[in-house]
């Protein structure tokens, strides 16, 4: 019986496209339902419709802009550049639609970037569907700092025009052939793309929008726990593709990034959970979720880059600067002016820096992400350990562009949003929650058809 290849031509590795497909699904997992699930559990009762649906929309409304404009600004060809930089200086590709036939089945490619990677081995629709669930959760984390007070209806617009305008600036920067990936600033998967990115427009946003009502603020236990673990039992291991998947191929890059990243996650989640012993005398759930996030955000952009004992150092330190960033410094009265909900500025910032700049200390040249186009040249990195120092400024660097274009674009966005439609939602809106943006509660009771509310908010 003859074999009939799935494509015309030898481009298409089955092998690559299985995997990349995989970590892709992971990678959607990790926002649906695994960030909805955790968001409706770990709120108070009368906002766990408001937060899961919030995410929910966002998958549903980033996907339909990715697929029509967003993605090739974000990996398609270059169409504008940065001033006053040098050769390599392009920041965002030139936008159009992937939903052809010719798009959807061609070879992938990074235009900007292929000169320096092997030719990928699966289609532009693997390509797009990997790179929109990064996308997506993006948003979803930013979600995180606004809870408890946002219009949603403010939230349907801002999700489309924020991830039209400030998503592909860093994406395209970094990952695309662009001045910072040009320049040596490196994120293996994402922790200034996707986690920094988050946490300066979600702090930004929580600051333009103003904090919960008061009652919120001051008390906002959680409705179930049980379910904010599995969400972060979802998260923990659909992380798995979310820096498995980075390398393109299924290769022994992608193995070491997917145990580093849980040698990582189970090192943060100790040192954080030794730290709430030591501090307040008891074990957290929701330190040791927190533990877990920050770890795993800050093995992100390392991932690839650093070796397993590496990882084990970056995640007892991701457990433990991101400790006293939230029970510390957040406490201040600087930080207590701005309401970061579920203290993504700690858990997503905080843990991207560490991760960010920890690879430019600990990147071990070893470790080879592939090898290049044309040549026998490996593609890695040096860390300051390994005698490039210079990888840390250079990382320094990237971190300062992320977070400026962030604070300044969402600053700017919300700005605009509030002149249409109020960015807050009312203060009857806020006392009551999802019986009122809604018409639907978490928790309510029905009887011969009549609905018995479950009382308490």
């Amino acid at each position: 019986m003859a074999i009939v290849p799935a494509l015309p031509g030898s481009w298409l590795d089955t092998g690559d496209n299985a995997w990349q497909l995989t970590a892709a699904t992971f990678v959607g997992l990790q926002s649906v339902p695994g960030l909805v699930v955790l968001y409706g559990g770990i709120v108070k009762k009368k906002w766990a419709i408001n937060s899961a649906f919030m995410a929910f929309y966002a998958f549903a409304a980033v996907l339909i802009v990715w697929v029509l404009w967003a993605y090739n600004m974000s990996f398609g060809k270059p169409w504008l550049t940065m001033p006053f930089i040098g050769g390599g200086n392009q920041f965002i590709g030139h936008p159009g639609q992937i939903t052809s036939a010719w798009n959807e089945t061609k070879e992938a490619i990074i235009p900007a970037a292929a000169g320096g990677m092997p030719p990928i081995g699966f289609p532009m629709a693997t390509m797009v569907f990997f790179q929109f669930v990064f996308a997506a959760i993006t948003v979803i984390i930013l979600q995180g700092s606004i809870i408890g007070r946002m219009n949603f209806k403010a939230w349907m617009i801002f999700v489309p025009v924020w991830m039209s305008l400030i998503y592909p600036l860093g994406a395209f920067s970094l990952w695309a052939g662009g001045w910072l990936g040009s320049m040596g600033v490196v994120d293996y998967s994402g922790g200034y793309v996707i986690h920094l990115t988050a946490a300066a427009s979600g702090f930004t946003a929580a600051a333009v929008i103003g904090p919960r009502i008061a009652r919120d603020r001051e008390n906002f236990q959680p409705n179930n726990l049980l379910i904010t673990m599995v969400g972060a039992g979802i998260l923990w291991l659909g992380w798995d593709g979310f820096n498995g998947g980075d390398p393109y191929f299924a290769n022994a890059d992608a193995g070491a990034a997917v145990l580093n990243t849980n040698i990582a996650a189970a090192a943060a989640l100790l040192a954080w959970t030794m730290l709430d012993v030591f501090a307040y005398s008891k074990p957290s759930v929701l330190g040791a979720v927190n533990g877990m996030i920050a770890g795993l955000v800050a093995i992100t952009p390392a991932a690839g880059y650093i070796n397993g004992a590496e990882a084990i150092v970056l995640g007892i330190v991701a457990g433990i600067l991101p400790w006293m960033s939230w029970n510390l410094f957040g406490k201040t009265a600087l930080m207590r002016k701005v309401d970061d909900t579920l203290g993504v500025f700690h858990t997503h910032g905080v843990a991207a820096l560490v991760g960010g700049i920890g690879t430019g200390i600990l990147a071990d040249p070893g470790m080879i992400e592939y090898y290049a186009t044309g040549k026998d040249s490996a593609v890695n990195v040096t860390g300051a350990m390994f005698g490039n120092l210079y990888q840390v400024a250079l990382q320094c660097y990237g971190a300062a562009f992320i977070i400026v274009i962030n604070v300044i674009g969402t600053f700017i966005i919300l700005k605009l949003i509030g002149l249409v439609i109020p960015l807050r939602a009312d203060e009857e809106t806020l006392m009551i929650g999802d019986d009122a943006i809604h018409g639907e509660e978490a928790y309510a009771i029905f009887a011969d058809g009549q609905k018995i509310p479950v009382m308490g908010d």
